[in-house]
């Protein structure tokens, strides 16, 4: 008989060895939200989930399941073949810890497959990160990178978090790249899997001695930072990139690909179009439509990004501010390595 598993001992016994989550709700419920790292398994699709709710809604219980049960039993042998292929320890989980994962882990189990029921499905999963989110005591040392739009400062904490430094990358969590562009060949996560993301990884980085994180605004597309961590930026030392006007234009070209979402950007550059003095704004209208994007990111970031982001500049203390000046991106990300080191900061 398969067995319960609250989301405490799961995460023990991921520290000791692999422990897989398997999550077997439809597909768009997986998308939406789910725990991060887990596979997806469902037991039904999309389209058969609302079949099934809708008789349930309409003939009660027992002629749900022996619809659900019809439609379940014609997938058995691809199911089980699924979950042989993961390997070590397993634990499903559902929306609630109710009926799907019930009969997930009962059918394993006849088939000789251990797999643990997570007690209280996703939504005890997403109750329990919450509240470590709202009693959040994490308060390292903090090094906060800012600058101008367009100097690198998500490429180069990616290339610290590659080496092993400890590194908050909220715009990769939020998967937005925190401006009215942000989500263009993107799609942007919501509240549930950001706050997901966040907390799995500030247990990771728990006893680091320190955090590396970009000067974010609270809201990063469609998601909200938490206080603690706007509190931890403002008291954090900032580490100002300076890097030419064209090397930023090229790091912001490299990112966006405007040409492979030319009507996106056309569309973003419309909600702040009446922000920017009107013969500007037409100048950067007509080089989108013409696709003279180094242009029009030259206009942009002179007229509007530029002039906001040194409004938004608050009185720092002298200490607490160093500056990087460099001539190209992994100038300043060498610079940065080496103030690092000169600080006596390790690797986590």
């Amino acid at each position: 008989m398969f067995q319960d598993i609250t989301i405490e001992e799961a995460r023990k016994r991921m520290e000791k060895k692999q422990l897989t989550w398997v999550d077997v709700r439809s597909p768009s419920e997986y998308r939406n939200a789910t725990i991060p790292g887990s596979v997806n398994i469902p037991l039904f699709n999309d389209e058969e989930r609302a079949e099934v709710g809708t008789i349930y809604a309409q003939s009660g219980n027992r002629a749900a399941k022996e619809r659900g049960l019809e439609i379940f039993s014609k997938k058995l042998p691809g199911f089980i073949e699924a979950f042989r292929e993961i390997e070590g320890e397993k634990a499903v989980f559902c929306w609630r810890g109710g009926m799907r994962s019930k009969t997930a882990a009962t059918v394993l189990d006849l088939m000789d497959i251990h797999a643990y029921r997570l007690q209280g499905g996703y939504r005890a999963y997403r109750k329990w990160v919450t509240g470590l989110l709202e009693n959040m005591d994490f308060h390292p040392v903090t090094y906060v990178l800012g600058g101008y739009t367009g100097t690198g400062k998500t490429y180069m904490l990616r290339a610290l978090a590659s080496e092993g430094y400890p590194v908050l990358d909220l715009e990769g969590m939020a998967n937005h790249r925190g401006s009215i562009f942000g989500d263009i060949g993107l799609s942007s996560h919501n509240q549930k899997t950001f706050d997901a993301l966040l907390a799995e990884r500030i247990l990771q980085l728990k006893n680091a001695p320190y955090i590396l994180m970009e000067a974010e605004s609270k809201r990063i597309g469609k998601v909200v930072v938490p206080e603690f961590l706007m509190e931890n930026k403002a008291r954090g030392t900032k580490i100002m990139i300076e890097l030419p006007v064209e090397e930023r234009v090229r790091n912001i070209l490299d990112d966006y690909r405007p040409w492979e979402n030319k009507e996106a950007c056309i569309r973003a550059f419309q909600s702040i179009k009446e922000r920017i003095h009107t013969p500007v704004a037409k100048e950067i209208e007509k080089d989108l439509q013409t696709e003279r994007y180094h242009e029009a990111v030259k206009w942009l970031l002179e007229y509007y990004y530029d002039p906001r982001y040194d409004h938004s500049l608050g009185i720092e203390e002298t200490e607490r501010v160093k500056t990087i000046r460099a001539g190209h991106t992994d100038e300043a990300l060498g610079q940065l390595k080496e103030m690092l080191k000169t600080a006596g900061l390790p690797l986590h």
